[in-house]
Formats: structure tokens, sequence, C-alpha cells
């Protein structure tokens, strides 16, 4: 999953060398935080947040079979 997350950011970022995707699991929640560089957080967020809805909905269906929630925060 978090190579989903990675190789979609990558896509849409400037500088796709600064993405990177870290793991935080919880009892009933994964996290994946998406750290990109300063400048791409728009890009990855998108106007009114419809990018970033997007790829959130991307990641929690291919991770319906999951026993988990699972949610994409994004961080510069």
């Amino acid at each position: 999953m978090e190579e989903l997350v990675q190789v979609i950011a990558k896509a849409l970022v400037d500088h796709p060398e600064d993405v990177t995707v870290k793991t935080v699991e919880k009892e009933h929640l994964i996290v994946y935080e998406l750290y990109v560089h300063p400048d791409d957080v728009g890009k990855v967020i998108g106007k009114q947040g419809r990018i970033a809805k997007s790829l959130r909905t991307v990641v929690t269906s291919a991770a319906v079979k999951m026993d988990k929630r699972v949610t994409v925060d994004i961080i510069s």
C-alpha cells in the first residue's frame, strides 16, 4: 500500500525524489504519512482538496480486504 501511495504522489509532483511514505499502525487504523517537498503540497492537495480526497479514496478502496481503517496524511 505504501508503494501505491508513493507511485501516485510521484506522478503529481515536481520533486519526485522528495516523496516518501511512512506507515503508522494503531489498533484499528493504519495511517500513511505522505511527505512531499513544500512546493508540491498544493499539487498533492489540489483545488478544494479534490486530489487528496481522490488519493484517500483509492487507498481506502485498495485496503477494503483489511480489517483496519486506512487514511493518508499529507505532510510537507
